[in-house]
């Protein structure tokens, strides 16, 4: 079993940034791939970026040049900087994690952190 637990979001205005961090514990030496999600009010969960267990990060089109997904493996810590944050982006943002290539289909997810963009 892995546990990942969430932290960092918050409300920001239109332009801010933020970091949100996954602290990972558990069976996690063998885990494929981590990466964020997000889901807004009314809409599907989606993918954000992840980052494999070889350090290959991926990005939604919607996010590329203004989030960078990173790792502290001695930490057992994912990241999501956001940067130039716009009112689209106000969702609850998960970890996932997966033991294959599949990314749209993590099978262990943390409980969500809230981010809000709003003036």
């Amino acid at each position: 079993q892995v546990q990942l637990v969430e932290s960092g979001g918050d409300l920001v205005q239109p332009g801010g940034s933020l970091r949100l961090s996954c602290a990972a514990s558990g069976s996690i030496f063998s885990l494929a791939f981590m990466g964020w999600y997000r889901q807004a009010p009314g809409k599907q969960r989606e993918l954000v970026a992840i980052i494999t267990s070889g350090g290959n990060t991926n990005y939604a089109d919607s996010v590329k040049g203004r989030f960078t997904i990173s790792r502290d493996v001695a930490k057992n810590t994912m990241y999501l900087q956001m940067n130039s944050l716009k009112p689209e982006d106000t969702a609850v943002y998960y970890c996932g994690a997966g033991r294959n290539s599949d990314w749209y289909r993590p099978i262990y997810w943390g409980q969500g952190t809230q981010v809000t963009v709003s003036s």
